[in-house]
C-alpha cells in the first residue's frame, strides 16, 4: 500500500515559498524544516514568483473586453440603430 498523499494548505504553501525567496536558509534545510521535499518547495517558490502580479492588481480600473462576442453585439447595435434612424427619417413623409 502506498502512502497518502498529503494536501497543503495556500498559507502553509505562502509561507514555505516567502521562506524561501528570502534565502536565509538554502532549499535543502527548508524541506528539513518543513518536512517537504526540494522540488515541491522550489515549484511553490516559482508559482510565488509567477503570480505575485495578481496581488498588487490594480480594482479600481477599468475591465478589458475579452469576450469576442460583446464586440460583435455592440457592431449588431450600431448597424440596428443607423437602420433605425434611417427608416424613421424615411417615415416622416408617410404621417
Amino acid at each position: 500500500m502506498g502512502k497518502k498523499r498529503i494536501t497543503y494548505t495556500a498559507a502553509f504553501k505562502a509561507k514555505v515559498a516567502i521562506a524561501a525567496l528570502r534565502q536565509d536558509k538554502t532549499i535543502s534545510q527548508l524541506a528539513a524544516q518543513f518536512k517537504v521535499h526540494p522540488i515541491v518547495i522550489s515549484r511553490w517558490k516559482a508559482q510565488l514568483l509567477q503570480g505575485a502580479d495578481v496581488v498588487f492588481k490594480d480594482g479600481r480600473s477599468k475591465k478589458k473586453n475579452d469576450d469576442p462576442d460583446i464586440d460583435k453585439l455592440y457592431q449588431e447595435i450600431g448597424r440596428l440603430k443607423v437602420e433605425l434612424d434611417w427608416v424613421k427619417k424615411k417615415s416622416e413623409g408617410f404621417d
